[in-house]
């Protein structure tokens, strides 16, 4: 048997083979076999693994006398279990290993969930989850997405795989899926349950936004809450087992759940055991007692240690929970599932009476057998207020029973304790209703009224459970169990038969243990539940009863058993472990009782047809096994025992699925990873055939001799066990060999380079020494002649010395007498010239003197004789002013006085101009005699000097002399300069670190204030793809909407549609094709013509405050002319005249043009509407020009008249008061006043020329007044000349220059800025007068050609066809109802293949001559109708076309082009910098269209986020292939080992399938992207953005899932994948794309590479890892080092020490504590503005696009 079996691996047992043997405390130990066993041998030799000697007998019973023999044989101890590869440990999935068995098991979960932290691990179809008691950073929303979509087998184990796999087959196989934790309690099945459902929350959110998955997640903390309690396992035991079925659509989205629950245990609701609590909602309600809310529950004067049922335990607290805080959360988790606050209220009552319940005092009668309550008990007053019952009947039931018999009813009494009994049987039924109604109400709020397409679900349920004393629960769990157990063993069968048969193996039978007896021995016709039912029917059926009948009915069946020292319990042999029942309380625990006084009706569901129904709902699925396993009993974080492990993993069924792949072929590779692997072992003929099949089976034939150790299917190699293991040892034993052999010649190439050193060595020791003895001889020689020419040298500096010194002293006394000789001649000379200078200035004032007094005598009299004259020519004209004749000879010379005042005023302005240039010329004639004085000044300086130069001579011989003796003083004073100067280095040095520092500082600063620009930008950018989000949204559900109410049925949708149908600007656009354009338009109008309107009031605003302000300036002056009242006349009766004649003209204007819109709309002849219409403007604005010049004249003479009217008041009045006679006169020169009327015209019109003049003598007189200020300015400039030339004489020659130089700059600088002020002010006149003389020239050929129509209407057409073609303007003229046709043919039907020949964004430069031209005609309807349409055809045709890479690049360029157009061709002055004088020519004249350049960028945003999400949809897939998988270098990659997963049914495809791609196919994918990009004329700075974006998606997917798979983090996959990296970085120089910023997205992953290649060992390694890795944060570190593994046995594994060692070097650092890197982040992206080159006019239109309807203007 079993003994014959183990003999045949004894060849296996040889030196050096590591095995298992069993420990009491380890339950298994590591040895090594130190001497060869042989085959029958008794005794096999070992030593322990920690290299000791010796193994304490204490420790295991298996050794003998001899602590190194292990005794072997039927009657001791059979083989020990062989111990697998170190290469093997650690694996992802327990089935790869080559050994299956316990202890190979039990090490690799131990090795993983210590060493490198991981709490998942795969075997088989099962995910076993040890519990770590620690809070991990694994289950975020970046996990989520990394594991979406992704195969079971290509990450790292995670309860996220097992949900996604679950997805994937519902989805793909349209089959209903389940999941199943199971797990003692405290081992975390709740968690993992809770993990599911949020994946499946995440990933299937719903469609319609009905939050279905939050209220799936709600769920949770309310059935925690009523359904968990604190155990002395776990703090948070769900006490209930539960199945919720989360419902799907056709499109695989959330759309409702279902909850179904089992086994509540009711009993904890009366009873705790020690340090346990009731369930969680007692004590979360006894914390918020004191809220107003409940007041009425009476608990705020108690706490939960004042009531019975909560304070059993002793300890009513959990550390680190606040019930208070889970109350809210309770709470809101009702509201958010739908729970009225009437009911929730009711629930908190019910609660409280049953606490109120358990503290009910009973008190016991005299006889014992009657009881009674006291009236006066305050908490069954409480229980029956609360719950609305009658006191009294509560009080009278509860102490007494009714007995009904066939003919009476009875009522009796009861003892204390059947009362307390009945009492806490109401109490647990009273909680386990109120529990149905919640999951009840539950299920409603989850329940959805749409068709249910498939389910996903998730069974969370007990564990096999076996304490010291197991009851009724522990029964039913335990049965619940047998069925799952049995399920899962024919699961696990079914699937190993499947994967026999799809490979073509002969399948053999193999034995797996069947439980169906241990089932049938308890829900078996006379079975253990049979004879419970039937005993509770029994009047007075008893515990011990039952058991006698358990034990005379079933001691046959071999799964149960009596206990020898016991006659109430019993033993069932489970699956998992023997387990021994109390019978106490199963007959009590399985009626419930509850009398029927308490309640009226009681229905008691059955646990059997429960259970069944749950078997039927799991078999029609398709289940995923989750094994919860408890590592320790303490609780302690990361800390595993054996013992306790071992026990769940034989209970949980994890052995027998171990058990069931080790008796088939349980290694299995495919053919490509096999040939990878072992290709060492092959000869060079054999890797010559190019059939990796062939060459692998040629392979095992001939290493392994026994046939029936593989099997060869379809697409992969089965081994037995044991096969990999010793496949693996050859392969060590391959590299063995050629490490020696690679040893051996290095060492001897070593020595020899080692002599070769020394030769040489020696050679150029004896040739140094053979020269240095040569230039020392040669050093004395030279050293010998040195001294003589210095001696030489020496004496004759000593002699020439003295001769100097001698011929010095002569010198200087020559040059002393000399000078003294000299300055006393200049002395008399400068006498003689100071006398005659004052002799000149005496004479001339003398002179000027006398001329000053005859001169003024002169004019004196002059005076007064002119006065005299002007008095007699005065009385003189006033006599003739008097006469008649006089007035005659003025009226008939007015036009001549006319006449001489305009000449007079010409005669003034011309001398006013001869002033001025006579200014000019005393400005330069002054400025010219400033110099003369200057340079004066200057030669009576010099000649000053020269007189004191002999003076100035002896002071310098006096400070010479007072320098020779301070010199001593100073040389004493080195030595503290020298230390001051060390001092002030340092100093100096400080502060230049202090500066470093602050400019350091500055650029941080910069460098925040880039990235807060940068966030808030990203933030505006988020916050537009929101909108377009939801926008999208609304669109989707009135399509939807508009569907049902058009054809109802099942239509399916695309989930993927994009989100850039409607604008996020046009709230009031309907998304029927038909009437949206039109609204949008009037929508957009409207906007336009608000904002337009809004422009021009408030320049209006402005433009009155102005005036109003200069009119008050005026009315503050006392205006003493009567001009200016004529003026203010004239200006008020134009301005009213100009306002009643615009209101006429608007009216006439737009009667006109409704008249025109009539005609048109009645008239089909276009050309004809469109030449009366161009010949009516033209008579408007004629009719307007003379109207105008009408107006002036009118305005005149009214003004004239009005003040006429109101000189002739003041006249009659004046007349009135002193000539009363005057009237009779007037009317005595003419009978009919005409003569009068005109006398008083021409008065009025001198008076107008005499208030002229007044004028023009008042601008005279400022004028005068302004050459005044001028001259006083230019006086103040002469004397601070004059100053700072006396300050500049007062300074030292080098300050002089250095003041001159100072000013002269200051000045330059001053005229410069005057200068650029007046060039600036020149340029601004001169662009204005541009645009005015191209607006007249313009209006001149219109008015031309409108004469020309009249002319000649025949030739109308055919003229201008002439003259636009001849002078095009780069214009395009279209009429309106044609703009469909046009956006239809330029946008809708547009295919960028049919432009691809011409200019790139041809369609965005001919929409944009279309809108030049409407700019040109001012039609403001028409500019916005053309670009409203354009966006929203844009939109739409995004939104058709959301998955096209092509499109979406086409649009992208053509918008940010129109964008662009309208910026350049805007008239800003910041656009139109780089503008020809041509582009700057056709600019836009009349509109200002910055709130659509706004709308087109926004528009340009969601293009551009489009565009980068197509392209990551397309390289997703080929990214982790190509990166980390593809073998870029060829025989790099080492291949490991695989589990069952890779066998897993989500991996079915072919070898040539496309799930692997090359980095070539990456790199093209890429290019293609770029060229159609370049090929479309996008901009290269947004090409360069989304080449950075895809970089790095790149970079976080790579990484991510580097992350998360253990088995590419290998010293061969970092050399791939720096090699990629290298050729992707080839690629961005190859296209100038390396400054764009793509290379520094990936530094993550180019640190990650460079961290799987650096050696890990020492403090040193971990020191350059700290510095190297500064991208990656600590956690992503930790992470790379826990998942490294070696391909082979050469390599080392990375120590715990090291790992450590790194994290504390890297707690100094502030990183975010992150894991995975955001895969969904969007770089915000600019569009800087680029203009073009193009001139419009040169634009050809090809004839294939059929735009005919356009006319080049």
């Amino acid at each position: 048997g079993r003994w014959s079996k183990l003999l045949t691996f004894s060849l296996g047992y040889d030196l050096y083979t590591r095995v298992w043997i069993p420990d009491p405390e380890d339950v298994w130990r590591a040895a090594e076999i130190i001497k060869d066993y042989k085959e029958g041998e008794p005794i096999l030799h070992l030593k322990l693994e920690d290299e000791s000697s010796s193994y304490p007998q204490t420790r295991c019973t298996y050794f003998a006398l001899n602590p190194l023999e292990y005794r072997i044989g039927p009657k001791d101890n059979p083989l020990p279990f062989l111990r697998n590869p170190d290469i093997l440990v650690g694996e992802n999935d327990l089935t790869a290993l080559s050994y299956l068995h316990e202890p190979a098991v039990l090490h690799n979960l131990k090795v993983r969930f210590l060493e490198p932290n991981h709490i998942y691990t795969y075997c088989g179809i099962v995910l076993v989850a040890i519990n770590p008691y620690d809070q991990l950073q694994i289950y975020g929303e970046e996990v989520i997405n990394a594991y979406s979509g992704q195969n079971m087998g290509d990450m790292d184990p995670h309860i996220f795989a097992v949900a996604e796999e679950a997805y994937k087959q519902m989805a793909r196989d349209e089959r209903n899926q389940s999941i199943i934790v199971s797990g003692e309690s405290g081992a975390g099945k709740t968690v993992s349950a809770k993990y599911a459902m949020r994946f499946f929350a995440t990933v299937g959110g719903s469609a319609n936004d009905t939050n279905v998955e939050e209220k799936v997640l709600a769920s949770s903390p309310i059935m925690e809450a009523i359904g968990n309690a604190k155990t002395t396992r776990n703090d948070n035991s769900s006490r209930f087992g539960k199945y919720i079925q989360i419902g799907f659509d056709r499109r695989y989205h959330i759309i409702g759940a279902n909850m179904r629950t089992y086994l509540l245990e009711k009993s904890r609701v009366v009873f705790q055991a020690e340090d346990e609590r009731n369930y969680h909602i007692f004590y979360q309600l006894c914390a918020s007692a004191s809220f107003p809310e409940f007041k009425d529950l009476a608990l705020s004067k108690s706490s939960a240690e004042d009531f019975i049922f909560t304070s059993q335990g002793e300890n009513i607290f959990i550390e680190g929970v606040n019930d208070a805080e889970d109350f809210k959360k309770t709470k809101e988790a009702f509201t958010l599932l739908g729970v009225k606050e009437s009911n929730q209220s009711s629930i908190f009552r019910i609660i409280a009476s049953i606490l109120h319940l358990g503290n009910v005092e009973i008190c016991s009668e005299r006889d014992g057998d009657s009881c009674h309550i006291s009236r006066n008990d305050p908490h069954l007053t409480h229980f029956c207020r609360l719950l609305g019952v009658e006191l009294e009947q509560m009080e009278h039931w509860l102490c007494h029973r009714k007995l009904v018999t066939t003919s009476e009813t009875y009522v009796k009494n009861m003892s204390r304790k059947q009362a307390a009994n009945a009492r806490d049987a109401l109490a647990k039924h009273i909680y386990a209703h109120m529990f149905d109604w919640i999951v009840e109400h539950v299920n409603k709020s989850l329940h959805t009224s749409s068709k249910q397409h498939s389910f996903i679900g998730v069974l969370d349920i007990y564990g096999f459970e076996t304490f010291e004393i197991n009851s009724f629960e522990q029964f039913c769990i335990n049965y619940a169990n047998e069925k799952l157990q049995q399920q899962f063993n024919q699961h696990v069968f079914k699937l190993e038969q499947e994967e026999y048969m799809k490979e073509q193996i002969p399948w053999t039978l193999i034995d797996f243990y069947d439980n169906q007896p241990c089932i049938d021995l308890i829900e078996a016709k006379l079975g253990i539940l049979d004879l419970l039912d039937e005993e509770c029917k029994v009047p007075k059926g008893t515990d011990q009863n039952w058991c006698q009948k358990l034990y005379d009915r079933l001691s046959s069946s071999v799964h149960f058993q009596k206990p020898r020292m016991s006659n109430i319990s019993f033993i069932i042999i489970h699956f998992a472990d023997k387990v021994e029942y109390q019978c106490d309380g199963f007959l009590e625990k399985n009626r419930d009782t509850v009398y029927e006084e308490h309640i009226n009706i009681l229905k008691a569901s059955k646990f059997r047809s429960s259970l069944q129904l749950l078997m039927e709902t799991l078999n029609a699925t398709t289940p995923h096994y989750v094994r919860c396993i408890k590592p320790n009993d303490e609780k302690e974080a990361f800390s595993f025992d054996s013992r306790r492990a071992v026990q769940q993993l034989r209970a949980c069924g994890v052995l027998e699925t171990i058990r069931i792949s080790a008796a088939g072929y349980p290694s299995r590779w495919t053919y490509p990873d096999f040939f990878n692997r072992y290709r060492v072992l092959m000869k060079k003929s054999d890797m010559t055939v190019g059939d990796k099949k062939l060459v692998c089976r040629n392979l095992l034939e001939t290493l392994v001799k026994d046939p029936d150790k593989f099997q060869f299917g379809k697409t992969k190699i089965f081994f037995r066990a044991g096969q990999v293991a010793y496949l693996e040892k050859l392969r060590a034993d391959k590299f063995r060999s050629a490490c020696i052999k690679i040893q051996k010649t290095v060492r001897r190439w070593l020595q020899m380079v080692r002599y070769k050193k020394i030769r040489k060595s020696a050679i150029t020791l004896q040739r140094f020494g053979r020269g240095y003895m040569a230039r020392r001889y040669a050093e004395r020689l030279r050293l010998t002649r040195a001294a003589v020419i210095c001696q030489k040298q020496y004496r004759m500096v000593r002699e020439r010395t003295a001769y100097l010194r001698v011929r010095q002293a002569v010198v200087t006394i020559q040059a002393f007498t000399r000078g003294m000789f000299t300055r006393r001649i200049f002395q008399e000379f400068l006498l003689h010239h100071k006398a005659m200078i004052i002799q000149k200035h005496v004479r001339g004032w003398l002179t000027r003197r006398k001329f000053k007094v005859a001169r003024n005598a002169a004019i004196t009299i002059q005076c007064a004789y002119r006065r005299m004259r002007a008095k007699r020519e005065l009385k003189q004209l006033k006599i003739e002013a008097r006469s008649a004749q006089h007035l005659k000879k003025l009226n008939t010379g007015m036009e001549n006085k006319i006449v001489q005042l305009q000449r007079k005023m010409d005669d003034q302005t011309k001398d006013l101009k001869t002033q001025n240039e006579q200014l000019v010329v005393a400005k330069a004639s002054l400025g010219s005699e400033v110099n003369k004085l200057q340079k004066e000044l200057e030669t009576m300086r010099s000649r000053q000097g020269d007189g004191s130069q002999l003076t100035s001579l002896k002071d310098e011989l006096e400070k010479l002399r007072a320098e020779l003796q301070e010199a001593h003083a100073r040389r004493k004073k080195l030595e503290e300069e020298h230390s001051n100067e060390k001092m002030r280095f340092e100093q100096v040095s400080c502060q230049s670190l202090k500066r470093r520092n602050q400019e350091s500082s500055a650029s941080q600063s910069v460098g925040r204030v880039q990235a807060e620009l940068d966030e808030e930008r990203q933030r505006y950018q988020n916050l537009l793809r929101e909108f377009s989000r939801l926008e999208q949204r609304y669109d989707n559900l009135q399509e939807a909407k508009v569907r049902v109410c058009i054809c109802p049925g099942h239509r399916r949708n695309n989930s993927n549609q994009s989100s850039l149908e409607s604008d996020s600007n046009y709230p009031s656009i309907s998304t029927s094709e038909e009437m949206g354009v039109e609204k949008a338009a009037m929508d957009i109008g409207v906007f336009m013509k608000l904002q337009k309107r809004v422009r021009e009031l408030e320049q209006e605003r402005k433009r009155l405050q102005v005036n109003l302000e200069k009119m008050e300036d005026q009315s503050k002056r006392k205006t003493t002319s009567e001009q200016e009242n004529a003026d203010l006349a004239y200006n008020s009766l134009k301005r009213q005249e100009l306002e009643s004649e615009n209101k006429k003209l608007k009216n006439d204007l737009n009667e006109l043009r409704k008249a025109i819109a009539d005609r048109a709309s009645k008239n089909s002849s276009s050309n004809e509407l469109q030449d009366g219409y161009n010949l009516l403007l033209g008579q408007l604005k004629a009719a307007n020009e003379e109207l105008d010049v009408r107006k002036e004249e009118v305005l005149i003479l009214r003004s004239q008249i009005v003040t006429a009217a109101q000189q002739k008041e003041k006249d009659t009045t004046n007349h009135i008061v002193s000539h009363q006679t005057g009237t009779s006169d007037w009317g005595y020169l003419n009978e009919d006043g005409e003569l009068g009327l005109a006398y008083q015209g021409l008065k009025q019109v001198a008076r107008l020329l005499e208030a002229q003049l007044q004028s023009q003598a008042r601008k005279h007189e400022d004028e005068l007044e302004a050459f005044r200020t001028q001259i006083e300015l230019l006086r103040d400039d002469i004397e601070k000349k004059q100053e700072m030339l006396n300050h500049t004489m007062s300074l030292s020659p080098e300050a002089q220059v250095e003041y001159s130089v100072q000013q002269e700059i200051t000045r330059l600088t001053n005229d410069n800025l005057d200068l650029k002020e007046l060039v600036e002010k020149l340029e601004k006149n001169e662009r204005k007068l541009k645009k005015q003389l191209r607006i007249y020239m313009k209006k001149v050929q219109e008015l031309e050609a409108s004469q020309s129509t009249t002319a000649k209407p025949e030739m109308t057409r055919q003229v201008t066809v002439q003259r636009r073609e001849k002078d095009f303007e780069g214009m395009l003229e279209y009429y309106k109802e044609d703009e469909a046709l046009l956006v239809k043919t330029l946008i809708t039907d547009m295919k960028p293949h049919a432009v691809s020949a011409t200019v790139p964004c041809l369609p965005a430069y001919i929409l944009f001559m279309c809108i030049r031209h409407a700019d040109y005609i001012n039609d403001d309807q028409k500019v916005h109708s053309l670009l409203t349409s354009t966006i929203n055809a844009i939109k739409k045709v995004l939104k058709k076309n959301n998955d096209d890479f092509e499109m979406t690049s086409f649009w992208l360029a053509n918008t940010s082009r129109l964008l662009h157009c309208l910026k350049q061709y805007s008239g800003d002055e910041a656009f139109m910098t780089q503008n020809t004088a041509k582009q700057n020519e056709h600019c836009l004249k009349n509109f200002d269209l910055a709130e659509y350049r706004q709308v087109l960028s926004d528009l340009s945003i969601q293009i551009y986020q489009q565009l980068v999400k197509v392209a990551e949809h397309v390289m997703q897939p080929m990214i982790v292939s190509a990166m980390l998988e593809s073998e870029s270098i060829p025989s790099l990659a080492g291949v490991k080992p695989m589990g069952y997963r890779n066998r897993s049914s989500s991996m079915d495809k072919d070898e040539e399938g496309p799930g692997s791609y090359t980095l070539e196919a990456l790199i093209r994918q890429l290019g293609q992207f770029h060229g159609v990009m370049g090929e479309h004329g996008l901009d290269p700075e947004i090409a360069g953005q989304v080449i950075r974006q895809l970089f790095y998606s790149i970079n976080a997917v790579t990484l991510n899932n580097l992350l998360l798979r253990k088995d590419v983090c290998s010293w061969s996959t970092g050399m791939q994948l720096r090699y990629n990296i290298s050729q992707m970085e080839e690629w961005l120089r190859g296209k100038n794309l390396h400054q764009s910023g793509a290379v520094i997205n990936m530094e993550p992953v180019i640190q990650a590479a460079q961290l799987l290649q650096v050696k890990k060992k020492t403090s040193q390694d971990a020191e350059a890892i700290c510095s190297l890795c500064t991208a990656l944060t600590m956690q992503q570190i930790v992470k790379i080092l826990n998942l490294y593994t070696p391909l082979n046995e050469f390599e080392e594994r990375v120590t715990v020490s090291f790992i450590r060692n790194i994290q504390n070097r890297l707690q100094e650092r502030n990183d975010v504590p992150m894991l995975l890197v955001d895969t969904k982040h969007t770089f915000p992206v600019l569009f800087p503005y680029t203009p073009s080159a193009l001139s419009l006019e040169t634009l050809h239109i090809p004839a294939n696009l059929s735009l005919h309807f356009l006319t080049r203007v």
